[in-house]
């Protein structure tokens, strides 16, 4: 039996229907392991060792059911488990960097690797991958946006840098009366970077959340986008669908997969639309409960058993 922790939000905010977190903690009872949290505000260096406030977790009643305290909270180094699983969700903002550094000096396996959180930009790293992207841009200046635009023919989305969850994103298109309002907001009136990117119309389809587990892609759902709206996140109410991998999806996953992997990356989500890659995930990804239920999947061939398989070999 081995203890494990989970950097998470507080327990009450994990929606065991939908949250992937969750039945990554089931998995892990499951498996026999022993799983503890903590929240950033629970982590801290004290002698130049990683610390944190931690509780055990346990099932309120069964599978399914709400994750509660298991025992009393105590104070524990960081290197005493066999490893730390980061799972807070965005922001990334100046707590979660900071949390990054303490988890720097954990002294033990963190999954995804800390410097990595910190460095790959989930709305740019994908640059890295030129012939797999829309043409994208980090702008700033109403001039640049303008001419983006332009370039673009006319239709792009803009999407703030550090966004998540589709907070923010917005259609810009030629000859709008509100285009410059639009990029007003995009930018807060010159004072943040905006991420320009090309408008593609297969997003009306939806877009392809696909899992990546220690470099290989695992499984893969469809966001659909309610009627009417553009984003297709499960947060802004989009829907899930069956899915299957095309060999485009295929030689995408082939080229970012290792290349994950050799950064630390061994949990990410890759979203792709119609042939292309529009984002990297590796914060906080979702999306192995909507895979899950759409095939059917249960014991050893859930998305969350391949993902401690991967954790289990680095222990």
């Amino acid at each position: 039996m081995t203890d494990v922790l989970f950097v998470i939000d507080p327990l009450e905010n994990l929606d065991p229907r939908a949250d992937t977190s969750y039945v990554m903690i089931t998995e892990a009872l499951r498996r026999g392991h022993r799983p503890y949290y903590t929240t950033l505000a629970g982590l801290g260096i004290q002698g130049g060792q990683a610390r944190a406030h931690v509780r055990l977790m346990g099932l309120a009643e069964g599978v399914g059911s709400p994750l509660v305290d298991a025992g009393e909270g105590e104070p524990r180094e960081l290197s005493s488990f066999a490893c730390v699983l980061m799972r807070k969700d965005p922001p990334v903002d100046e707590a979660f960097i900071a949390a990054t550094w303490i988890l720097d000096r954990a002294g033990t396996v963190v999954i995804n690797e800390p410097s990595a959180l910190r460095d790959l930009n989930e709305k740019l790293s994908m640059l890295n991958f030129p012939a797999l992207i829309p043409d994208t841009r980090l702008l700033r200046d109403a001039g640049d946006v303008r001419a983006a635009l332009e370039d673009m023919g006319g239709k792009m989305i803009v999407k703030p840098l550090l966004g998540y969850g589709g907070r923010e994103i917005l259609l810009a298109k030629a000859g709008d009366p509100n285009l410059s309002t639009i990029i007003e907001i995009a930018t807060a009136d010159g004072t943040r970077w905006t991420v320009a990117q090309q408008f593609l119309p297969d997003a009306k389809r939806g877009d392809k959340r696909i899992l990546i587990v220690d470099g290989e892609a695992v499984g893969a759902v469809l966001r659909v986008p309610a009627a009417g709206e553009l984003r297709d996140n499960f947060h802004t109410g989009g829907s899930p669908a069956l899915t299957e991998l095309s060999p485009r999806d295929r030689e995408i996953c082939g080229e970012v997969g290792p290349w994950l992997r050799e950064r630390g990356i061994l949990f990410a989500g890759i979203d792709v639309i119609g042939d292309y890659l529009t984002e990297i995930n590796v914060t906080s990804p979702t999306g192995m409960q909507e895979i899950n239920r759409l095939g059917g999947l249960e014991g050893d061939a859930t998305m969350q058993a391949k993902f401690w398989v991967a954790v289990e070999a680095r222990l």
